[in-house]
């Protein structure tokens, strides 16, 4: 299991949220577990209510974890969502921002738990078989939105500039090797 601590972009500082960590780890067969702690108090964040675990789309306009996986020896990419709403969703890409299309895949289970000084959203999910069997780059990321709407963009890494761009190839900065791997 990877623990990586994710940085705050220059340009969003957080206003309460002290820091975001990320557990990830390969399961059997085709499983990815992720798990994202929020160094903050749970009434400090604005969290979209509970609901059945749906796909949705612009889930990263509040608070929304996500994770970027590029197979080692390829261009294409793919980008996952998780909401402490339950809600979801998954796309590949052609290239840069290019070429995006549903990637269908089962619902992944997203679960919250809030504590004093911390809130976790646990998340398992069954990779699509193009992303499950090689080793990849991976971009882990997170959008942290506080009462009052105060946005912070938290990931491994941010390109240069004055806008986080999870997309950009600088946040593929972590290693996910195959299954089975050493």
């Amino acid at each position: 299991m990877a623990i990586v601590s994710l940085a705050a972009h220059h340009a969003t500082p957080a206003t309460f949220a002290g820091g975001v960590c990320v557990a990830l780890r390969r399961g059997a067969s085709r499983g990815l577990s992720l798990a994202y702690s929020i160094d903050t108090r749970a009434a400090a964040l604005r969290l979209p209510p509970e609901r059945c675990p749906v796909r949705a789309d612009d889930l990263w306009h509040t608070t929304c974890m996500e994770m970027f996986l590029r197979p080692a020896l390829g261009g294409t990419y793919a980008e996952f969502n998780f909401s402490p709403s339950s809600a979801w969703a998954a796309w590949t890409f052609s290239g840069y921002r290019q070429g995006r299309a549903n990637l269908e895949l089962p619902p992944p289970e997203i679960v919250i738990k809030r504590e004093s000084e911390n809130v976790r959203i646990a998340v398992e999910i069954l990779l699509p078989d193009a992303f499950a069997g090689d080793d990849c780059r991976v971009g882990l990321s997170a959008v942290i939105e506080e009462q009052g709407g105060c946005k912070s963009y938290w990931a491994l890494a941010h390109p240069p500039g004055d806008r986080p761009d999870f997309h950009d190839p600088a946040c593929f900065a972590a290693s996910l090797p195959a299954r089975g791997a050493p």
